[in-house]
């Protein structure tokens, strides 16, 4: 029973030793839930499709500390998403912000819905006005 709970125990200490953020936790749980909230909405510009949440690149990791810097320097999260975004542009954002460069990005998903509806609708009504095989032999 022994080998079995100290085999637990070290499965235990390893996960904890696995922690990506190992940092320790603010003080103030409003400031480490803007925290986890902003971490959770950059994009780690190594893994290209994680989150520095989620990564564990020495990058994805300089950038949580930065931002955890920043947090406890005062700074509003427009600021440091300003910051990210100076820095490393829209890209490092999950969500880009609205502007005239990202505007293909919020549009592109309606048109493309519309362009595939109006694709359907005619071919839709081109098979209706078809003439069906068997309306052909019954007129013979």
């Amino acid at each position: 029973m022994r080998p079995l709970i100290a085999c637990a125990l070290l499965f235990a200490m390893a996960s904890a030793a696995l922690a990506i953020d190992t940092d320790k936790a603010f003080d103030d749980p409003e400031l480490q839930a803007r925290y986890e909230h902003i971490i959770e909405e950059v994009r780690c510009l190594k893994c290209q499709n994680q989150s520095i949440k989620d990564s564990n690149a020495f990058l994805a990791g300089d950038l949580r500390r930065e931002i955890r810097r920043m947090l406890g320097e005062g700074k509003t999260d427009d600021e440091i998403y300003d910051f990210l975004v100076a820095r490393y542009g829209e890209f490092a954002l999950y969500r880009p912000r609205m502007s005239g460069k990202t505007l293909v990005l919020w549009i592109a998903p309606i048109a493309l819905l519309l362009a595939g509806g109006f694709v359907l609708v005619n071919i839709l009504r081109r098979r209706m006005a078809m003439p069906m095989e068997g309306d052909a032999a019954a007129e013979e």
